[in-house]
C-alpha cells in the first residue's frame, strides 16, 4: 500500500495494520456480499482464527445447550481456567448477525478465560437469514437469564455475571445489558468490543473507511439486509442509540478501533451511557481496523486489547471496598 496522501484515511493505519492489509488483499478472497450465505460462512470459519495466536489451554471447556424462549435448543460452549467457582462472562461472537459460532471465536473465548480468570459462556445465538431480527435478541435474552438461574448448576458465581461480545455480538451485548436491567438482573460489566450502535450506517465514520478497511460498506449493507427489515432498523434491540434510557445498566468497558465504519457509534454510545452516569471505560486503538482483536499473532495491539478485557472483567468481578 502506497504513502496515502494527507486527506486520504488510509495514513491513519498503523504501519503493521497496513501492512497485514495489503497480505489480506493480496490472498484475493471474495468479499462476503458476493457469495451466497453458506459460502460466506465457510469462508469466515475458514480463515477466522488464521491470525490468532496459540490457543490457550484451559480447565474447562465444556459443550452444552441452552434452551431458547420457544425451546430451541442453541448450542454453548463454557470455557473456564479452573474448577473453582469463577464469576461469568456471557460471550456474544461478531458476524454481522450471519456468519460466525463457536468455532470461529474459541481462541478468542479462551483469551479472555485464561486472562481474566472467569469462565466465559459463549452463545451459538441463532444466524439470519433463517432466523432474521429479533431472534439472536430473543436468544441471547434467554441465554442470559438461563445463566444467571443455573450458574449454581454450571459451577459459576450468578451474583458475578457479565455479558460481552465483539462487533454484531457487542450490538447484543449492549441491549443484553438493557435487558438485564428492566428485569432486576444486576451485572458486573458489560464488554462491548467494535459495537454497532446506530440504524442505519451514516455516520461520517462509515463513509470516511467504507472502503479498504477490512469491514467494508457493501459487507454491511449485506448483513443488514439479511438481519433486518429496513422499517424495523430504529428499534433500539438492534440499534441501541436508539434506547429511552440508558441509567442504571451495567457498568461498561467499550473497545474501538480508529479505522473502524463503527468507530463513530461507538464513541456515541459510549457518551450516551457516560451522560446516563454509566461508569464507562474507553479503549481506542489507533490505526487499526474492525476485528483486530482477532489478530494477536500479527498485532501486538490485539493482545493489549484482550489483556485490557480481561483486565476490566477482573476489576468488575473483583471490585475494591
Amino acid at each position: 500500500m502506497a504513502a496515502a496522501p494527507d486527506d486520504d484515511p488510509a495514513r491513519l493505519l498503523s504501519p503493521s495494520m497496513r501492512g497485514l492489509l495489503d497480505r489480506i488483499a493480496r490472498a484475493g478472497r471474495p468479499p462476503f456480499h458476493t457469495l451466497p450465505v453458506h459460502e460466506a460462512r465457510r469462508a469466515y470459519a475458514a480463515a477466522a482464527e488464521v491470525l490468532e495466536p496459540t490457543r490457550p489451554v484451559l480447565s474447562r471447556v465444556e459443550a452444552l445447550q441452552v434452551p431458547a424462549a420457544d425451546g430451541t435448543p442453541l448450542g454453548a460452549r463454557l470455557y473456564a481456567p479452573s474448577h473453582d467457582r469463577l464469576p461469568a462472562l456471557l460471550y456474544l461472537h461478531g458476524g454481522g448477525f450471519v456468519i460466525g459460532g463457536l468455532d470461529t471465536h474459541d481462541a478468542l473465548c479462551r483469551q479472555l478465560a485464561a486472562r481474566s480468570g472467569g469462565a466465559v459462556l459463549a452463545l451459538d445465538y441463532r444466524l439470519a437469514p433463517e432466523h432474521r431480527f429479533p431472534t439472536a435478541v430473543d436468544d441471547t435474552w434467554a441465554a442470559l437469564r438461563w445463566l444467571a438461574q443455573h450458574a449454581g448448576h454450571l459451577g459459576v458465581d450468578g451474583r458475578r455475571l457479565a455479558v460481552g461480545g465483539d462487533s454484531a455480538g457487542g450490538t447484543l451485548a449492549a441491549v443484553a445489558a438493557i435487558h438485564a436491567r428492566d428485569i432486576g438482573l444486576p451485572l458486573a460489566l458489560q464488554l462491548l468490543i467494535t459495537p454497532g450502535a446506530t440504524a442505519h450506517a451514516d455516520t461520517t465514520s462509515h463513509r470516511r473507511f467504507a472502503q479498504g478497511f477490512l469491514l467494508d460498506a457493501p459487507a454491511i449493507a449485506w448483513f443488514f439486509d439479511h438481519y433486518i427489515d429496513r422499517e424495523q432498523r430504529d428499534d433500539w434491540r438492534f440499534a441501541p442509540l436508539h434506547a429511552d434510557d440508558l441509567q442504571g445498566v451495567a457498568p461498561a468497558c467499550v473497545v474501538l478501533a480508529e479505522c473502524d465504519p463503527l468507530v463513530d457509534e461507538g464513541l456515541a454510545y459510549a457518551d450516551r451511557l457516560r451522560m446516563a452516569g454509566v461508569p464507562v471505560t474507553l479503549e481506542l486503538a489507533r490505526g487499526l481496523v474492525h476485528d483486530f482483536i482477532k489478530m494477536g499473532r500479527a498485532l501486538p495491539e490485539a493482545l493489549a486489547a484482550q489483556q485490557a478485557c480481561a483486565d476490566a472483567l477482573r476489576e468488575a468481578w473483583n471490585p475494591t471496598t
